[in-house]
């Protein structure tokens, strides 16, 4: 189900950053929206193609809950901890995190560059009834549309898959509010990463399509550093998150070799 830009229909008008049903701009790689757009309808479905990744949200999750409380003094114990903080998740698909973050208080922003992907996060959410403001925009339209600052910016598994990703993350990066936290997930470019994160994820496991992710465009932990260089931050990572076949759980590790977080902490 996809809203129509009817107001009448108690749904918000599009924003100004979609533009032909499509987000634009010099961070989007056509191939992998079209890929994503494919497969928009099945995101919420937890034995489908996103299957790995809601095994794995658990642990982006649980990362991003406590890294934020720490930064920001908030005790996770109690209901709605981020109340009064504000969240953007760019490249948010169908909203699998954007949902938790919203139930933790955050106020949500998502954006995707996928129109598809957007429709079915937003069917989702009004499902559930959660008030998220999903957006099929480019980061570099939201900048350029005054959005933001936002106290936490997310931008998990996405920045493998964009053109330009030093000047993605940079414009992830001037999003944040001063004293607020950026947290950057991909996958490191190593040996290890191309022989479990690469082949057998993608054609033994087949945890993932044939052709979701290219090895050239991971990127090592000193590269986003080095990338991050020129804005006002403070670097800290890599978070190595692992599997275990034998609990079928993912967890926070040392081992960055192949999947890992960074944070970068506004001055």
């Amino acid at each position: 189900m996809v809203a129509s830009n009817d107001p009448a229909d108690g749904r918000e008008p599009q924003s100004a950053g979609e533009f032909n049903g499509q987000a634009e701009g010099p961070s989007i790689d056509p191939a992998d929206v079209a890929r994503f757009s494919a497969q928009a309808a099945e995101w919420w479905d937890a034995k489908g193609p996103f299957a790995p990744l809601h095994r794995f949200n658990p642990a982006r999750l649980a990362f991003v809950r406590d890294r934020a409380a720490e930064r920001f003094g908030r005790d996770v114990r109690v209901r709605a901890p981020f109340a009064g903080l504000s969240l953007l998740d760019v490249g948010c698909g169908g909203g699998l995190m954007a949902e938790p973050m919203s139930r933790l208080g955050f106020e949500v922003t998502a954006i995707d560059a996928s129109s598809e992907n957007i429709g079915t996060a937003r069917a989702h959410a009004a499902q559930t009834g959660l008030d998220i403001a999903y957006r099929a925009a480019t980061v570099e339209q939201l900048e350029a549309g005054g959005a933001g600052p936002f106290d936490v910016v997310l931008t998990l598994e996405v920045i493998e898959h964009v053109a330009d990703p030093a000047a993605f993350v940079r414009t992830c990066a001037r999003l944040v509010k001063p004293g607020g936290m950026l947290v950057v997930a991909t996958l490191n470019r190593t040996l290890k990463s191309l022989a479990l994160g690469k082949v057998a994820a993608e054609y033994v496991l087949r945890w993932v399509p044939a052709g979701t992710h290219d090895w050239r465009q991971f990127l090592k932990p000193d590269e986003i550093r080095e990338m991050l260089a020129p804005e006002p931050l403070t670097v800290m990572g890599p978070y190595g998150l692992v599997y275990d076949p034998l609990s079928d759980r993912w967890s926070e590790s040392a081992d960055a070799d192949i999947n890992y977080m960074m944070v970068a902490l506004r001055d």
